[in-house]
């Protein structure tokens, strides 16, 4: 049986979309939200300690993000946090056209609606989160018949499922996590979209694919920076990069990073603290 660490943190203003996506950076296993602190489990064998979190939550607080927290710890055995989340989750209007939901609620589409069942599992993206929601509103306003995608840090494969459900014809979802690949394998198939969404174990640097018309990426903001020059060798001339998993705080580092490789800003929306932007490439 695997051991757990449950990880107790309250936080003032208890803002749980902004801190909980913060999180989710370190190498976490599931977050269940009460009504005043969030519980976070990790893997034991991983070793996260409260120093890891403190350090985010920290950065936070210089940052005015939140004002004060608590955290506190304890060991558990095989804790189903799913089981509890299953209990809160509901289905999720994101757009007029696209609806995402789990597999145990039920939803009668209306006509012209896109219906995209996701269980996450141990990954993210549920569509519950700003950044989730903000890139799924540009696959909407961007993703077109032919095209050509590429999702980077595909979690549950929500972005890639919703491209070819709105037209694109080739799309490849890639997560270095081996738990996306085996959620992402899932959820494509939960939506017949098995067959048409190729869901990798692989990093950027390690696709052989190129050309694409449209790369996806709703990952963190030192990520986004890593692999900026990657994005240029492997996006076609006059494509374009839709990313989040971004604050406010980061919009002018991000673009003055992807200028250097040939991007310039043609778009961007903003969720509470977060921001989604959307590159295109002029070279």
């Amino acid at each position: 049986m695997k051991s757990y660490k449950e990880f107790l943190i309250s936080f003032q203003p208890f803002n749980v979309d902004l801190i909980s996506g913060l999180l989710w950076n370190l190498k976490i296993e599931g977050i269940v939200e009460d009504n005043s602190f969030i519980k976070v489990y990790t893997l034991a064998e991983n070793n996260i300690l409260e120093s890891d979190f403190d350090k985010i939550l920290l950065s936070s607080k210089r940052e005015n993000l939140i004002e004060s927290f608590f955290i506190s710890s304890s060991d558990v055995e095989n804790k189903n946090w799913n089981e509890e989340w299953e209990k809160k989750i509901q289905v999720i209007k994101v757009t007029d056209k696209i609806i995402i939901k789990p597999s145990f609620r039920n939803y009668m589409a209306a006509k012209d609606e896109i219906v995209i069942t996701i269980d996450p599992k141990m990954s993210f993206g549920t569509g519950e989160h700003e950044t989730t929601k903000l890139m799924l509103q540009f696959v909407e306003k961007y993703v077109y018949g032919n095209s050509k995608i590429c999702d980077v840090g595909s979690g549950t494969a929500v972005l890639s499922i919703a491209s070819y459900l709105l037209g694109a014809q080739k799309v490849i979802a890639i997560d270095n996590d081996e738990l996306c690949l085996d959620n992402g394998l899932e959820n494509t198939k939960i939506n017949n979209a098995e067959g048409h969404v190729d869901v990798l174990n692989c990093e950027l640097k390690d696709l052989n694919e190129n050309n694409f018309d449209i790369i996806l990426a709703n990952i963190n903001k030192h990520i986004l920076i890593d692999i900026a020059e990657e994005m240029k060798t492997k996006i076609k001339s006059e494509g374009i990069l839709i990313l989040s998993g971004l604050l406010n705080t980061d919009e002018i580092e991000i673009i003055n990073h992807y200028s250097k490789f040939g991007f310039e800003l043609i778009d961007k929306r903003s969720m509470n603290e977060w921001i989604s932007i959307v590159l295109k490439a002029t070279f």
